[in-house]
């Protein structure tokens, strides 16, 4: 099988290659165009694989990615590049539109297109795998979960440019009948996560002595699920998964905010006891702000449907996982450094300024 995967330099991206490097024969085509959020250093483990090779580009790029359908023929498309932060997309929102939903359209047409010329047997093989969030069905209440079909209710610049490009790949599907497919997942965390996101910015922020930000009152929850997981289920959902199907990705794992950040102060405190000057405990860090705009009260998937149909669950705990994630953080300073160099400095984006 070959697989065309876009923003495989990224978080999600780089753990699906890895897992399909090792778990599979498959070859690999990764276009990423290595925005401050993709690093290459992510991929360090697998880039003399001769079944792996990078691009260097961008999705809106017409040219540049019929070029790459041409010439690397893939059997598979699956569409991970995204601007993908929800405070950025505060500061930014243009950026998410062109990206998100103008890039998601140029590829789709440049994969219909190539989709339509191949030969029978490869053509009723083609799969197109667009990889979302469950950021795109909004808040819920106290009870309840997200199904495949909860109605779409974005907050955030960056969760109505993902509902919008989920919509234009099912539009494709039910139009032209291209071969897609639809995963909406919780939230990820592990390791080779840029340090914007909230584990790894805690981790970072603690061993510096710096205040852990806490959103409101952080009573805000999410069903937290391990990047690795996450790319077992893609994997799953892209070879035996239904043609125009969707599928909700969930770690099981519902956490406050709070609990969250507490858990890794408390694991911070075991492996790495020697703290900053003036504390006791990395949870003396912890400093509430003001709440992001817009910030949805709780999500949580109800993944039953690939249980049942693929027969996917999480591996991992969201114990196991954290204490995994926190102590690659502390093995991996080097990675972490290299990934900050640029403009990002663990400032607060996503303030919205008083005229």
């Amino acid at each position: 099988m070959k697989l065309l995967i876009t923003g495989g330099a990224g978080f999600i991206g780089s753990a699906v290659i890895r897992h399909m490097l090792v778990e599979t024969d498959s070859q690999i085509l990764n276009l990423d165009k290595l925005t401050y959020a993709g690093n290459l250093e992510s991929l360090a483990l697998v880039s003399g694989n001769p079944r792996y090779h990078f691009v260097h580009g961008d999705i809106c790029d017409r040219d540049k990615v019929s070029g790459l359908f041409a010439e690397f023929q893939p059997d598979v498309v699956m569409h991970l590049a995204a601007e993908s932060h929800v405070d950025r997309s505060i500061e930014g929102p243009a950026e998410f539109i062109q990206t998100n939903i103008v890039g998601t359209s140029v590829l789709l047409e440049v994969a219909r297109a190539y989709w339509n010329n191949l030969p029978a047997g490869r053509k009723a093989n083609f799969r197109f795998h667009h990889i979302s969030t469950d950021e795109v069905y909004g808040s819920l209440g106290a009870d309840g979960l997200f199904t495949e079909e909860t109605p779409y209710d974005p907050s955030s610049p960056y969760s109505a440019s993902k509902a919008s490009s989920d919509h234009l790949v099912r539009a494709w599907h039910r139009t032209y009948g291209f071969p897609v497919l639809v995963t909406n997942c919780s939230n990820n965390y592990g390791p080779y996560q840029f340090p914007e996101k909230l584990i790894p910015l805690m981790v970072l922020n603690a061993l510096d002595g710096k205040p852990l930000p806490v959103y409101g009152n952080g009573q805000q929850i999410r069903d937290w699920l391990h990047v690795e997981d996450h790319a077992r289920a893609l994997c799953r959902v892209v070879i035996e998964g239904r043609v125009g199907g969707t599928y909700n990705i969930g770690g099981h794992n519902e956490k406050t905010n709070l609990e969250v950040i507490r858990s890794v102060c408390d694991i911070l405190d075991e492996l790495r006891p020697c703290h900053p000057d003036g504390i006791a405990s990395y949870q003396d860090l912890i400093t509430f702000v003001a709440d992001r705009p817009g910030h949805d009260q709780r999500y949580a998937i109800d993944a039953s449907r690939i249980q049942a149909e693929l027969g996917w669950v999480p591996e991992e705990t969201f114990e196991s996982g954290l204490r995994k994630t926190v102590q690659w953080y502390l093995d991996n300073s080097f990675w972490c450094q290299h990934v900050q160099d640029g403009s990002y400095q663990r400032q607060r984006l996503g303030i919205i300024e008083c005229p």
